[in-house]
């Protein structure tokens, strides 16, 4: 099973960014832990903090890899072109965040791209990650069009 963690802007800055809304760890420290968890899972991850790059990656793998993990950051609620993109692929998207959303600013409760994703995570810190890669794990092949 191949499942993409594709993160977006300032996602790049973890563990010195905001670390009260964030956190302290970088993705980078944290990702080990998600490959030694998930033996069975071939995890690969990609940041970028330019729009069309994340739009490129999501071509370039929608429609090759069993999932994708999207942290889109602040284009979560702006970016009309990601959630074309993520409606347009065949891979399953499951969106994360690692602050609750809700308990957020107004303007961060809005997500362009939920209506497109087979769900939503937030609120969990790193560990957002985790449970959205443990859905995949625990998906039939059928429900969510992994190709057998």
């Amino acid at each position: 099973m191949d499942i993409l963690i594709l993160n977006g802007p300032n996602l790049n800055l973890l563990g010195r960014r905001e670390p009260g809304i964030y956190g302290n760890r970088s993705f980078e420290d944290f990702f080990p832990e998600l490959e030694e968890a998930f033996p069975q899972v071939k995890l690969t991850h990609f940041q970028s903090n330019h729009e069309g790059a994340i739009l490129d990656k999501l071509h370039e793998v929608g429609f090759i890899y069993h999932g994708i993990v999207l942290n889109a950051g602040g284009y979560t609620h702006t970016s009309v072109a990601l959630a074309d993109a993520v409606a347009a692929i065949s891979a399953p998207v499951v969106e994360v965040h690692l602050s609750n959303l809700h308990a957020r600013e107004d303007f961060r409760q809005r997500s362009f791209l939920g209506r497109h994703c087979a769900g939503s995570i937030s609120g969990f810190g790193l560990e957002s990650y985790r449970l959205a890669v443990q859905w995949f794990v625990n998906q039939t092949p059928r429900r969510v069009g992994f190709r057998v």
